[in-house]
């Protein structure tokens, strides 16, 4: 079976082409190459040389027309990332991309015919705060924060009926989504269109709601690659990591090897055909926690700044219920200090490593993405 892997030069696209070869399939990489995952435009020496290469983007029917000749399937992983607020490029290329592979899938009968699986990345952003248990009033769905709730450090939700604390819940496939920023409402814009465009037209698709992704080939220049990417760059150059809000924001880390070992399951079991399925480590730390495991794991120690700045748009806590994909057999297998040694063993051989962290953050907090909150106590 030949497979398509868009996005194939990326992070989670290039550990799936690994993993595809290594089971057999022939494989084609798309991908746009372009910042702020690619820092040039040249194809990273981790692609192997047994997979095609297409440069192009997934919001060009030409791009997709030779991409798609003789595949038998699809892996829909190119996405565009970021934190800053160029919103309508979010939507030309997560939504509107995808939009536009069903409709070619759809408008050629031969085409539809012979692509037989689609399997697409969305994101655990689209369920937004997710799922809470208030001790009041039992399950609640909360909204985004307010700005002037964060300006004053008040970080934790509240319940929308009486405004009490509430304790994080892993969150489930059937919850209701409710995205806060851009990316996450982009990626639910891409859940809603290849579910239900794949069910309409009969053509099998997975929607891959990952979780927040570790391990090597993490971007060192996208801000949206997240914790590892930072703790490593600044720890290895001397500097202590940076977290935003109190750090005790609970998140749900999943190694890069499990994801790409989700995404052939997607592929290949027709149990999870038409389904949402949830991808995640299968517990939480807080950002404090994980950091102390990076530090652990290079052997150095760690004592975070916390200097009280915050994103607008972020998620207090974000944790994932992985029970759809276990029952169709799937476990995570390999930890988070493997995602970290694996990391920075493969930065420290990259001839751009370096620490990058300054710049991103002064462009978030030049376009009001990152801020500060008052002083305690005020």
């Amino acid at each position: 079976m030949r497979v398509l892997v868009t996005g194939g030069a990326g992070f989670i696209g290039s550990h799936t082409v690994d993993l595809l070869l290594e089971r057999g399939y022939d494989v084609r990489v798309l991908d746009n190459l372009q910042p702020p995952v690619h820092r040039e435009r040249h194809w990273p020496d981790y692609v192997p040389a047994k997979a095609e290469r297409i440069e192009g983007s997934v919001d060009d029917p030409a791009a997709w027309r030779e991409a798609l000749r003789g595949v038998q399937a699809v892996m829909h992983l190119a996405a565009h990332q970021d934190y800053l607020p160029n919103f309508s490029r979010f939507f030309h290329t997560n939504a509107a991309g995808t939009a536009l592979l069903y409709e070619l899938l759809v408008a050629g009968p031969a085409l539809q015919k012979q692509v037989k699986k689609v399997v697409v990345a969305t994101s655990q952003a689209v369920y937004g705060e997710g799922r809470y248990r208030c001790p009041l009033h039992g399950t609640q769905f909360p909204g985004q924060r307010p700005l002037a709730q964060l300006e004053r450090r008040e970080w934790e939700p509240r319940c929308p009926v009486g405004g009490e604390t509430m304790t994080p819940e892993p969150t489930r496939e059937d919850d209701p989504p409710q995205p806060h920023n851009q990316y996450g409402i982009s990626k639910l814009s891409q859940d809603l269109i290849c579910l239900n465009l794949g069910a309409r037209y009969g053509i099998p698709t997975v929607a891959m709601r990952y979780s927040i992704s570790q391990g090597p080939r993490q971007s060192f220049t996208n801000p949206y690659s997240g914790a590892l990417r930072i703790f490593v760059q600044r720890l290895l150059h001397g500097r202590q990591p940076i977290v935003y809000e109190d750090g005790r924001q609970l998140r749900d880390y999943v190694t890069v090897w499990d994801v790409a070992r989700a995404n052939v399951l997607a592929l290949e079991d027709a149990r999870a055909d038409f389904q949402a399925l949830n991808v995640g480590g299968g517990r939480a730390l807080t950002v404090l926690e994980y950091a102390e495991v990076v530090g652990r794991t290079l052997g150095l120690t760690v004592s975070p700044e916390v200097p009280g700045r915050f994103r607008v748009g972020d998620t207090r806590h974000a944790i994932s219920d992985i029970s759809r994909l276990r029952a169709l057999g799937w476990e995570p297998q390999h930890t988070l200090e493997e995602a970290a040694a694996g990391y920075a063993g493969w930065a420290r051989v990259q001839q751009d490593f370096r620490d990058y962290s300054d710049e991103g953050a002064a462009a978030m907090i030049e376009q009001g993405v990152v801020r500060s909150a008052g002083s305690k106590g005020k």
